[in-house]
């Protein structure tokens, strides 16, 4: 029994080590075009 608790446990921690590095991505890929996004959205707020 304790041998598929650890297996569960595994999983989770996969889990969130998975979340852990989009997130890190997605701070990075903000971080590189966060600007380039903020004056796109600006200028469609102009255009309306």
């Amino acid at each position: 029994m304790s041998f598929t608790s650890r297996e569960a446990g595994q999983g989770l921690i996969e889990y969130a080590i998975i979340i852990i590095l989009v997130a890190i991505f997605v701070m990075v890929l903000l971080l590189l075009f966060g600007g380039a996004i903020g004056n796109m959205f600006s200028n469609i707020v102009s255009w309306v």
